[in-house]
């Protein structure tokens, strides 16, 4: 599978990239996307939800009246449940959310959201770029003559650049990615995948390690 390379204006080079099928044109696998994303969102959360249950809170412990003869329910202390300030039965407690998946199923997870991006046409191979000094407005003309201003983009770059990262950190809609760090969800959660054309080596090599 080839792709065309485009500049930073937006215009044809001429040139054409390689993207391998294996890659990149593969059938994707919906139910290993879905793992991967499921595994990255729950990776995400910190499980520091906590309530006080009876035990944990603070007040008497006496009796708030005898046993029968009242003609209502039973009543143990004040700190039971069915009372306003009570303790909160099977409350949240502190955990682990994150789980483990298999090497095999991420990698081809990462295949099948690429091989989704590429049949959507939303992947556009960029030419190599950089930048002497963090310049936001530079990255937006980039954008503009790339006509994703208006999109969610996600730039994926061969190593860290901190130029490049920095010009594009104050822009809502868009991030950069090192090739390497590249992740299922990252794929999927953008308009367009702009590629730098050096980062498809590195993107090759990461699936071969």
């Amino acid at each position: 599978m080839k792709l065309e390379v485009i500049n930073i204006q937006g215009q044809k080079t001429g040139r054409e990239v390689n993207l391998p099928d294996d890659i990149f044109g593969i059938e994707p696998n919906e139910h290993a996307v879905y793992l991967a994303v499921k595994q990255h969102m729950a990776n995400k959360r910190q499980g520091t939800h906590k309530a006080k249950e009876r035990s944990e809170l603070s007040g008497s412990t006496r009796k708030l009246k005898r046993q029968k003869g009242t003609g209502t329910a039973r009543a143990g202390d004040i700190k039971s449940p069915v009372f306003r300030g009570g303790g909160r039965v099977f409350g949240p407690r502190p955990r682990d959310y994150s789980f483990k998946l298999n090497k095999k199923v991420r990698r081809l997870a990462r295949k099948s959201a690429l091989s989704s991006k590429v049949a959507s046409g939303e992947i556009l191979v960029l030419e190599g770029f950089h930048f002497d000094a963090p310049k936001t407005k530079e990255f937006v003309n980039i954008l503009s003559a790339l006509q994703l201003a208006d999109k969610k983009v996600t730039f994926v770059t061969a190593d860290f650049e901190k130029e490049v990262y920095l010009s594009s950190r104050n822009l809502k809609k868009c991030s950069v990615v090192r090739a390497g760090d590249l992740s299922t969800y990252a794929i999927l959660n953008t308009n367009a995948l702009v590629i730098a054309e050096d980062a498809v080596d590195k993107i090759k090599e990461t699936f071969e390690n």
